[in-house]
């Protein structure tokens, strides 16, 4: 999944300004977020009936750059010219599942918030208990 790394990145930005109670729930809840972000997509997935699979592509555009030199005395100038830019975007791509295994998938992906679910609350407690405000 690609959300991954900008909401990686985010929680890394977030966490230097966290409390330390913050980052402990934070941390405390890691798995069971993951876990959620699963079964949201599998439900998307069995209501449309596809799959969507993001796909990175690259395409060559026409520009303007600028560029610096020196005339002939030493003087610094700027310039601009005609280049070319590669531009690197995602797009999502519709993939064919089985509809059996993503049910399956999900049946297992709710047991599993079940059990995070409850060690969630015991590990924010213990947070809580460690780092009053």
């Amino acid at each position: 999944m690609r959300l991954a790394a900008p909401a990686l990145a985010s929680l890394v930005i977030l966490a230097a300004c966290a409390t330390p109670r913050e980052s402990c729930i934070n941390e405390a809840t890691r798995d069971l977020r993951q876990v959620n972000a699963l079964i949201l997509e599998t439900q998307q997935n069995l209501a449309r009936g596809y799959g969507l699979e993001t796909r990175q592509e690259t395409r060559v555009v026409p520009s303007r750059c600028t560029g610096q030199g020196k005339d002939a005395e030493g003087n610094s100038f700027s310039f601009r010219y005609d280049c070319e830019r590669t531009d690197v975007f995602d797009t999502q791509v519709p993939v064919t599942i089985d509809i059996a295994a993503e049910r399956r998938k999900l049946d297992q992906l709710v047991a599993q918030q079940r059990v995070l679910e409850r060690q969630a609350q015991a590990q924010t407690q213990a947070c809580i208990a460690a780092y009053p405000e």
